[in-house]
């Protein structure tokens, strides 16, 4: 973390920073900026992130990692208020979370019958594969 000035009270991190931190390129970083996912401030060549930034980025990879889609995800952060309760923002949150939690329940339910298919198909297999006794 990287703090630019002694009467900034706000914590700023460099582009690196957070890369190292969630274990992400610093490619995707930009990528995210490039979609008006995060907004840094520059300082010459030097992108600064924000504590928000760093929350929004979180968020964005929390969401990416349950199925999201990065329009989603973008459309979900921005309804937030700083000033507001957020209630909109939540109840979207809400609606969205239980959509993709019915997707991925029945994605698991998919995969656990194709798992128990080919564990019964393996086990045919090696049975006719021995040899006779």
């Amino acid at each position: 973390m990287t703090d630019t000035s002694a009467d900034q009270d706000e914590a700023v991190y460099k582009i690196g920073d957070l890369a190292e931190e969630f274990g992400v390129t610093l490619r995707t970083l930009r990528f995210y900026e490039d979609k008006g996912l995060l907004k840094p401030t520059r300082v010459g060549v030097t992108r600064l992130f924000t504590k928000r930034d760093r929350g929004r980025l979180k968020l964005i990879l929390l969401g990416k990692r349950v199925g999201f889609s990065l329009a989603e995800v973008k459309r979900m952060i921005d309804l937030y208020d700083p000033r507001g309760q957020n209630v909109t923002q939540l109840k979207v949150a809400l609606s969205k979370g239980e959509a993709q939690m019915k997707v991925l329940e029945d994605q698991r339910d998919s995969i656990n019958t194709a798992i128990s298919e080919l564990e019964r198909t393996i086990s045919v297999v090696r049975e006719m594969l021995k040899e006779p006794e």
